[in-house]
Formats: structure tokens, C-alpha cells, sequence
């Protein structure tokens, strides 16, 4: 029999049956009755907090709503107007509100009696908040927000013409994987000079972000935007000496061994040099793997594929499936990347990625679907903020997920395939960690430094490219390797926020381990430990899904000593 989920419903306590929500007018009126309601006891502390999540939440969904028809379609108008109206009207208002209702719980007389175990983590974060916030960051963060905006239109309204059709930067990934080379080389570098032909405009914009997260720092208190910005991720277990020493880690453990794969990679295409173009293509030249023809066989096979790992996971998919909570397909005018986002009042996820029919996209929904299920997996959370996890965590839930299926029966490919399709998964594994040491040790660099001019910024990046980027070839193309951090909306979008990938993977990398020797115990421990949601610090999430929170030597070393003992396993 095929197992069915049907979520638990959520329905407003406080809040009466449908509030509309959608104007600050409509807003503030029940955030003045939620800051004139009794805190004095425990009990009336809790009931608040019940208010105060129901009010939050419905508010956050209508912002949630606005961003995913935004980013859906940036080239419409109307969608995009109605998410900057949010952005201008609204946010700016409800955070010195936010502020009062994070002091009035802080503040409290009945939160003494309060667990301080059950409440630990929450009051660290909300003491830590308070700490940050200030009003006159408002419209910093506001203008940083449109700014965000520009980046994500300019990127997705990027196309270039190639064999006679207009075709966005990211429906040139499949070519990229051509077995023909100089197919390869042209949409490589179609694609790269578009995106230098927009250079001094996404300089111009990051520019503007770096001098607007300074002047948030230093209004906050802080000498430095780094210290700020640990700060600001809520980074309570680990800081920059951790990360510097991810960084070295990665030197020593994963780049020999990504330079291996290089090498290898280049004498089976039988090139005297390995390009950037040549990255993507099969080493014995057999076409791409090409998964599926229509976006809906994705997410039919991604179902094939959870199902196996879990048969209620698979039917969570399922729902998502049928509930439209999902957009997978790439077109013009859709915003670059995916994500996986939460619409807070339905405690529902909702997924989005630009699929062009490419084996990466089954690595991207199963991520992303990893995301999904965490969400699933705390909904039934009381306290809201105790749904979400920190995001070195929530990485370990979705990357765990894309090893999982990689070890499942394959909907896509016939059996050689399937083996191709898991040995390109384990290698850009080890690629990928030295891309994301590269990233967060150029975040540090750009703001340990920042004065810094756009010389600087790439001769900096250079450095790291040569530091961590394997056996890659770059002469002639200098100006779009000097250029290349462009592309990683992560240094545009989210600062720092990019080295939780790292230490997610080294998490996920354990369960995977495991999991070739003990598959049910492997799915049983990460099922359970995202169960937990955010209630427990960091280290003991990773303990409760059996791994350690370390990113040093002798955690990483025995790690890539298992892939490359797969890698030697799979065939070519």
C-alpha cells in the first residue's frame, strides 16, 4: 500500500479566521494588542508567545508569498512592485515593532519560571537580536534589500544568442556537458562575456552593499563587519579562527585530491590542459546525462526516488507534488539559483529551481526536497522559532538527502548511468570544497580589508583561484576568472553566508558513511535529528544525527579517504 501524508492543520487561536494582513494598516493595529497583553506569569508568558508566533507568521507568509511570485517572474511588473511595496512599506515599520515584542518577552516579569532548558537557545538568540538591532540600520537595510533586488533582475534577465535561439545563462548548463568541445567552449564563453559585459554594474552594486553593511556594523557597535556578521548569523559555536582552519583543512585533505580528479578528468579527454569548459564534459566523451524530457518526470522520479530512501518522505513529496509547492522549470525572467522557503502561517514548504534537464537538477530537488522534509519534520513545534534550524544544520538535511538518493534505485538511468550519475556526485563533492573555502575566505578578505578597490578584489580572488582551484587552465581568460566571484549570489545576497555548506557537508559526508554499512540506522538518525527543529545548540544537533561537529584534519581526512575508495569502486 502506498503511503500518504496529509499534514496536520495549524488553524489561527488568536488571530480570528481570515485577517487580512496584506497592508500596514491592517498590520500594526494587532501588534499594539499583542504588546498590551499580560506577560506577569509563566502561563500568560506562553500564551503570548502562541500570539506573538500566530501574528508573526501570518505576517511572514504574505512577505514569504510576495518573494516567490517575485522571484518566479522578475520580469513582471505587478509581482515586483507588489514585493517592493513590502520590502518599503512594511518592513521598515515592523521591525522597531518586531523590537518591542522581543523586549516585552525579554523583559517579562513571568519568564523566570520559564524552563531554562527548554528555553535556552531561544533566549540566547532573542538576546543577541536585541543586542544587534538598531533603528537608524532601518533604511540601510531597506535600501540593501532593493539593492539585492537589482542583482537577482540583472542576473536572471541575462541571455545570450547561441545556435540561432535566445537562450538564459543557465539553459547553457547542458552544453557545458557537450562530449563536442568546442560546443563547450562557445557557451563557456558566451556565457562568461555576458557576464563581463555587465561587470561595472554588479562591481557598482556590490560597492554599494559593502559601504551599507560597514555603516550597519559600525552603527551597531563594531569595529569590523566580520565580527558583526558572525553576530548576525547567530554563529555561537564556531568563528573565524574555526573557519580559517576549514580553510587550511581543505588545503590539505580535499585540494590533492580534487587536482586527482583533474588530472584524471584531463587525460581521458586527452587535452593538454584542463579548461574551464572542460570541467562539466564526460572524460570518455559520451554525451550528457540527460535524466528526464519534461519538468513533471523530475518531480515524479524525485518522488520514485524519497519513497526508497523513506516511504513518508516520499509521500511528504507527494503532497508537495499536488499542492503546487513547487517550481522547477527555467525560463526567462525567472530568478537565477533555488531555494527551498516556508510559508510560516500553513507551515508548508515551498520549493524553487531552474531545471533545464541537466543531471545536476536531480541533486537539486534532492537537496532542496531535504529542506523540505526538515521543515516537515519540526511543524508540529510549538514554539516557532524552534521550526527552523540553524543553517549549518539545515545543510546537513539536505545534503544528506542528495547522498540518500544518490544510494537509492534510480527512476532515471539504467544502471551504468545511475553508477556515472553517483560517481559525478562523490567528485563534485571534493570540487565543491575547495569552491566553498574559496568563497568564505574571499567574505573574509573583502571585509578585513575594506577599503579595498576593485584591484584589489581581484587580485585577491586570483590568489584564492590559484590557492584552492586545483589543475584548472585559465590562461587567455584572465579577465572572467578575475571576475568569476560575479556569479555566486551568496557574496551579493547573503554575506558569509556560504561556509554552512562546508561544514553541512562534512555532516552529511558521516551520515553518508554510515549509511553504505547501516542504511536503515543512517535514514533513522537524520529522520530523528530533524525532528528536533533548532531546540538544541548546534553540536548536539550534529550529535543527534550520530556526527561530530568538527571541520579539521582529522575530520575531513577519513572522510575523503572513503570517497576515494568509492571513486577507485565506480567505474569511469
Amino acid at each position: 500500500m502506498t503511503t500518504t501524508y496529509v499534514p496536520e492543520k495549524f488553524p489561527p487561536r488568536w488571530l480570528p479566521e481570515g485577517t487580512e494582513l496584506k497592508t500596514w494598516e491592517q498590520i500594526e493595529p494587532w501588534y499594539q494588542k499583542l504588546l498590551a497583553l499580560p506577560v506577569d506569569t509563566p502561563e500568560q508568558v506562553e500564551t503570548w508567545l502562541a500570539a506573538s508566533d500566530e501574528l508573526n507568521a501570518a505576517v511572514g507568509q504574505e512577505g514569504t508569498a510576495r518573494y516567490v511570485a517575485m522571484t518566479c517572474q522578475t520580469d513582471d511588473p505587478a509581482r515586483e512592485a507588489s514585493y517592493l511595496e513590502f520590502v518599503r512599506e512594511v518592513e521598515p515599520k515592523l521591525k522597531p515593532y518586531l523590537n518591542d515584542v522581543r523586549n516585552r518577552f525579554l523583559d517579562a516579569p513571568g519568564r523566570a519560571g520559564l524552563s531554562k532548558d527548554r528555553y535556552h537557545v531561544f533566549v540566547r538568540s532573542l538576546e543577541n537580536r536585541r543586542a544587534l538591532y538598531r533603528e537608524a540600520n532601518i533604511p540601510r537595510e531597506t535600501r540593501l534589500a532593493e539593492l539585492q533586488q537589482s542583482y537577482q533582475k540583472a542576473v536572471g534577465a541575462m541571455t545570450v544568442q547561441f545556435q540561432g535561439q535566445e537562450r538564459t545563462l543557465a539553459q547553457l548548463s547542458p552544453f557545458l556537458e557537450s562530449p563536442d568541445r568546442n560546443v563547450r567552449r562557445e557557451a563557456w564563453t558566451l556565457a562568461a562575456e555576458r557576464r563581463l559585459t555587465d561587470r561595472d554594474m554588479l562591481d557598482g552594486l556590490f560597492d554599494e552593499m559593502r559601504a551599507l553593511r560597514l555603516e550597519i556594523a559600525r552603527e551597531a557597535g563594531f569595529d569590523d563587519y566580520v565580527a558583526y556578521s558572525y553576530r548576525n548569523r547567530e554563529r555561537f559555536d564556531y568563528g573565524p579562527t574555526e573557519a580559517y582552519a576549514f580553510h587550511e583543512a581543505v588545503e590539505k585533505t580535499v585540494v590533492p585530491l580534487a587536482a586527482e580528479i583533474h588530472r584524471e578528468h584531463r587525460k581521458s579527454l586527452g587535452v593538454d590542459s584542463l579548461r574551464p569548459w572542460d570541467l562539466s564534459a564526460d572524460s570518455l566523451g559520451r554525451p550528457p546525462l540527460k535524466p528526464y524530457d519534461d519538468v513533471a518526470r523530475l518531480a515524479v522520479g524525485a518522488e520514485e526516488i524519497f519513497r526508497e530512501v523513506d516511504p513518508d518522505l516520499g509521500a511528504q513529496f507527494a503532497y508537495m507534488r499536488e499542492h503546487n509547492l513547487l517550481d522547477l522549470a527555467n525560463r526567462k525572467g525567472k530568478a537565477p539559483g533555488g531555494y527551498q522557503t516556508t510559508y510560516e502561517a500553513d507551515r508548508l514548504p515551498f520549493i524553487f529551481m531552474n531545471a533545464v534537464g541537466v543531471d545536476g537538477d536531480v541533486r537539486t530537488l534532492l537537496h532542496e526536497g531535504g529542506h523540505a522534509f526538515h521543515t516537515l519534520a519540526s511543524r508540529g513545534e510549538k514554539l516557532a522559532a524552534y521550526r527552523e534550524s540553524p543553517l549549518e544544520f539545515c545543510e546537513v538535511a539536505s545534503m544528506t538527502m542528495e547522498l540518500f538518493g544518490a544510494g537509492a534505485k534510480d527512476p532515471f538511468y539504467a544502471p551504468a548511468e545511475s553508477e556515472r550519475s553517483y560517481r559525478k556526485l562523490l567528485e563534485g563533492i571534493v570540487t565543491i570544497l575547495p569552491w566553498i573555502a574559496t568563497v568564505d575566505a574571499f567574505q573574509h578578505w573583502l571585509y578585513n580589508n575594506p577599503e579595498h578597490t576593485r584591484d584589489d578584489r581581484r587580485a585577491a580572488w586570483r590568489g584564492l583561484i590559484e590557492r584552492f582551484g586545483g589543475d584548472v587552465d585559465w590562461s587567455g581568460l584572465e579577465d572572467a576568472r578575475d571576475h568569476s566571484w560575479h556569479r555566486q549570489l551568496h557574496i551579493f545576497l547573503y554575506p558569509f553566508y556560504y561556509i554552512e555548506y562546508g561544514i553541512a557537508q562534512l555532516g552529511a559526508l558521516q551520515l553518508w558513511k554510515r549509511s553504505l554499512t547501516d542504511r536503515p540506522g543512517a535514514v533513522a538518525s537524520y529522520r530523528k535529528a530533524l525532528s528536533i527543529g533548532g531546540a538544541r545548540p548546534l553540536p548536539q544537533l550534529f550529535e543527534a544525527a550520530g556526527a561530530r561537529f568538527a571541520f579539521d584534519v582529522p575530520t575531513i581526512a577519513p572522510l575523503m579517504e572513503t570517497i576515494g575508495q568509492e571513486l577507485s569502486r565506480l567505474a569511469p
